[in-house]
């Protein structure tokens, strides 16, 4: 079954083409990786999916619904795209409990004990602003899961992250995996990609080919 299906979708930006009537049919319960060279449009194709930004023809469906027309974004997923922006003076906690405010949907033991699973301590009084690049992943990886999305947008979720901490967040989405969630990633280590993926597609002269 389709979680996402991507419909003859055509994207430039200032007379540069990005996307020729792209396809694209993404499987439920499976992680799916997205590769190609830097200004490729990897982040384009998943801001499309997101709802962030618009094709200039095409369709975009998640979970049967119609996005941009049915549905702004699509529901229940978590997102790491660019690097999200927080609120420098507060810690890790509270940039994370404002964001939870905005559904009501998970308790502070929930956004604790998610802290705690990605590598970060949920008791830090240290300030975002103060954080490290791969603290600060870990913190988007965070905000991305703790509401149990069930369909996870990942652009280079690995970046700036420790050996250690690869090994576990590369776990972690293979149990999300497991339990039927639906992954898509990026990543320039392919190593990730080989580890992690179901299937690969490749971005390549304005198409989307799939490699396995």
């Amino acid at each position: 079954m389709s979680g996402i299906s991507l419909k003859n979708i055509s994207k430039s930006y200032k007379g540069t083409t990005i996307f020729n009537s792209i396809n694209l049919e993404i499987e439920k319960g499976k992680i799916h990786g997205i590769i190609g060279p830097n200004g490729s449009g990897k982040s384009v194709l998943f801001k499309i999916i997101c709802g962030f930004i618009f094709p200039d023809s095409g369709e975009i469906s998640v979970k049967g619904q119609d996005i941009g027309k049915s549905k702004r974004f699509p529901e229940n997923t978590g997102i790491i795209i660019d690097r999200p922006g927080y609120i420098a003076n507060k810690t890790g906690y509270e940039n994370l409990k404002e964001l939870a405010l905005i559904n009501n949907k998970i308790s502070d033991s929930q956004i604790k004990s998610t802290m705690e699973i990605v590598g970060l301590k949920s008791s830090l009084t240290e300030k975002v602003k103060n954080y490290s690049l791969g603290m600060k992943q870990k913190l988007a990886i965070a905000q991305a899961i703790m509401e149990n999305q069930q369909l996870l947008i990942l652009d280079e979720p690995f970046n700036a992250l420790d050996v250690d901490s690869v090994k576990n967040i590369r776990e972690l989405l293979l149990k999300y995996k497991n339990e039927g969630r639906t992954i898509l990633i990026t990543s320039h280590n392919n190593e990730d990609i080989n580890i992690l993926c179901d299937h690969v597609y490749r971005i390549n002269n304005e198409n989307l080919e799939q490699v396995y």
